[in-house]
């Protein structure tokens, strides 16, 4: 694999970015400019190419931690990795099983409940507001990182030790500790979008570390969970959450950001309503809308039926009865798909158009649906595959093209984000996206209670996932709406990007994000 990356050049202040020279980086080996003509003749000695390529990752990693700065790395890896991948990965099983065994609720209302929960990355837009347009003791990262994980640890303190907690009193802590990771996750989006813009070349590679990041903690989460809930029960291990938002509170403190020395607060009304402007009229612009159309509309039209799935792994009559244990394996098989899917994008899909690779996932995606309809009508048994290889192989392969899927996703929003807004916009993107999770969850949970689907009746449970899967292509008609430019190139009108770096030129004070990374 090849690629180029701009080099750092510290000890030439002087020098402007387009004089600097390029390092290249042929299998993970850096090149001088003008070196590597004799490895294009394939004049390469088979040891070092072997050793080169296992030091690509390596060398991939500390060139990502050299160009964005080491804490701009560590941040991605608590927030995407421990905060969601492994926080998420154990809080899934964990909460799955608080619904059923302590609250003991229907799982339409579980799927509701789910959808509750999500609000706070619906407002993701207010977080990134706030983090762009209104520092907090000099300060517009450090603050929000620390508020966000002081606010996950009272969360999930409150659900562990609290034995008979109402039901509406769990919802609202539950809600607290989601808007945890919202915050924690638009602070760090907003330095991963400042990043894709100052390094376009490094845009793909950035989500790539966030999705490997994501996936290797959720693999590490699940394979532990079912163990932890089985030992410790559901709220002992919501309790054990508390750790990765502690963690979240650390990158507060260590990310490398400068400090504001004087604020005109009395003018805060004023850069929102430059904001809400500035979103507004990039909102217009086609090459924005019709994308966000199309990502709403391809996440709701994905009905999510989870829950459904979930009791009816767990019953002992109608389901196979999968103890905690197997659960949380699955879901760790399914995290090894997630990670599979980011190496595969990485490596061979990143340079595709939009289009055409969004349309071959839609197409995936509605075909792999069809395995949890085998497995409902226990078809897997007449052909003699028992139901534990079989839920594994589904949840790999379903993940995989899941991860593949939303990788795209992630780079087109990042290039949709306009200069001097880009945490804001790539969270009103996000929560576009939220949004459309909302929808396929509360229309789950209605398709599920539509069919009686309760905790003990899965007759229905066939019905649900063929409509389910039926309505995954519909989005396939609406793929026009997608660029057909490749994922490398900008998306925005060039006047768009040149107006919005000389409004900020002009007004460095007004909107725009705080540098994390300074040339050394």
């Amino acid at each position: 694999m090849e690629y180029v990356l701009p080099s750092q050049i510290s000890s030439s202040e002087h020098v402007t970015e387009d004089e600097k020279e390029p390092i290249v980086f042929i299998d993970g080996v850096p090149k001088e400019n003008g070196s590597y003509e004799h490895e294009f003749l394939g004049i390469r000695d088979s040891k070092v190419q072997q050793v080169a390529h296992l030091l690509s990752p390596l060398t991939w990693f500390r060139v990502l931690s050299k160009e964005t700065h080491w804490s701009f790395v560590f941040g991605v890896i608590v927030v995407y990795g421990i905060s969601q991948g492994f926080g998420g990965g154990t809080w899934k099983v964990a909460i799955e099983y608080y619904w059923k065994d302590v609250q003991k609720v229907q799982p339409s209302a579980a799927q509701f409940y789910q959808g509750i929960i999500s609000i706070p990355w619906i407002v993701k837009p207010l977080w990134g507001l706030l983090t762009d347009v209104l520092p907090m003791a000099g300060y517009r990262r450090k603050p929000y990182f620390i508020f966000a994980g002081l606010l996950g640890v009272f969360s999930m303190l409150t659900l562990s030790l609290h034995s008979k907690l109402h039901v509406v009193f769990a919802l609202l802590a539950m809600t607290a500790g989601s808007a945890s990771v919202a915050i924690a996750d638009v602070t760090i989006d907003a330095c991963v979008a400042q990043n894709s813009i100052a390094k376009p070349s490094l845009a793909a590679d950035m989500q790539s570390l966030c999705g490997l990041s994501a996936s290797i903690g959720a693999l590490i989460g699940f394979s532990l969970s079912g163990i932890l809930v089985h030992v410790m029960g559901s709220q002992a291990v919501i309790g054990l959450l508390s750790i990765p938002c502690l963690l979240t509170v650390s990158v507060g403190i260590l990310i490398k950001e400068p400090h504001t020395n004087s604020f005109a607060y009395n003018e805060v009304h004023k850069k929102f309503l430059q904001v809400g402007q500035s979103m507004w009229s990039t909102l217009k612009c086609p090459q924005v809308w019709r994308p966000c159309v199309y990502m709403y509309i391809t996440l709701a039209l994905s009905l999510n039926i989870q829950e459904g799935m979930f009791y009816w792994y767990t019953n002992p009559k109608a389901g196979p009865a999968f103890s905690q244990e197997t659960v949380g394996f699955i879901f760790s098989i399914g995290s090894i798909g997630s990670l599979l899917g980011v190496l595969l994008y990485q490596n061979l899909l990143k340079d595709f158009p939009f289009r055409s690779m969004l349309f071959w996932v839609q197409l995936l995606t509605s075909f792999v649906g069809m395995l949890d309809l085998v497995l409902v009508l226990r078809l897997n048994l007449k052909l003699g595959i028992p139901d534990y290889f079989f839920v594994v192989v589904d949840e790999c392969v379903s993940q995989l093209i899941g991860r593949i899927k939303w990788m795209p996703l992630l780079v087109l929003s990042s290039k949709l984000c306009p200069s001097g807004i880009e945490g804001t916009f790539f969270a009103l993107l996000m929560s576009i996206d939220n949004v459309g999770l909302l929808s396929s969850s509360w229309g789950g949970g209605l398709l599920l209670r539509l069919l009686n689907v309760t905790r003990t009746k899965f007759g229905n449970l066939w019905t649900a996932i063929l409509i389910r899967n039926i309505m995954r292509l519909l989005p396939l008609s609406l793929l026009f709406l997608v660029p057909k430019s490749n994922q490398n190139s900008n998306i925005l009108p060039p006047e768009m990007l040149m107006e919005n770096e000389s409004s900020n030129n002009i007004k460095e004070a007004d909107v725009e994000l705080a540098s994390l990374v300074n040339s050394s």
